[in-house]
């Protein structure tokens, strides 16, 4: 196994998604804050591993897999897609919270998915890594789960953006996690 290859192969789906959305902001962020939300996204990544571990173990027992449908919906929700998106708003809130440059709808989409795919890029570094089979998982990560964090990223962004922008209502700042985590939860799921 090449480690270099490995890595470019891990990389470089996050790499593409960031360069796209960063192609699409109609007036550019400042690279250091777009840098600064990347690397809350990577800083993330260890607390949410031990968090996961810790919520399967309470659940499940120390070690334990979901064992039927039921399982699998408790992990795809409670394990996996709420601490991750938890941690993400929290990140994203950080970055933005007396960000001077947040001043259009875009940004929240922009800063989010920066913070998104920050988090993606090291756990897909850790899933590809650690299979034999590691060029297979790279090209599956690839094209569902690295994509999968941009789309529950665009969604928190959006709705942290009307939340900031639009209406600063409880509806909308219940939007702001619930919807990823939904989206998260039921791709987890399936």
């Amino acid at each position: 196994m090449d480690i270099f290859l490995v890595l470019i192969a891990a990389l470089l789906p996050a790499i593409l998604l960031l360069l796209y959305v960063w192609k699409k902001d109609p007036q550019k962020e400042p690279t250091s804050w777009l840098v600064k939300a990347v690397l809350w996204g990577v800083a993330i990544c260890i607390p949410v591993a031990i968090l996961e571990m810790g919520i399967n173990s309470m659940i499940f027992g120390p070690g334990a897999e979901p064992a039927n449908l039921i399982d699998t919906t408790i992990t795809s929700f409670f394990v996996a897609a709420l601490p991750e998106e938890s941690f993400k708003l929290l990140a994203l809130w950080l970055v933005l919270r007396k960000n001077p440059y947040f001043d259009e709808h875009f940004d929240g989409i922009v800063y989010a998915v920066c913070v998104g795919l920050g988090f993606a890029a090291i756990e897909n570094i850790f899933y590809v890594i650690q299979d034999e089979e590691w060029l297979s998982v790279a090209i599956g990560r690839a094209l569902l789960a690295v994509p999968g964090h941009y789309a529950f990223a665009i969604l928190m962004g959006y709705y942290y953006s009307v939340y900031h922008f639009v209406k600063n209502s409880p509806k909308i700042a219940a939007c702001v996690l619930s919807v990823p985590v939904l989206a998260h939860g039921v791709y987890d799921y399936l």
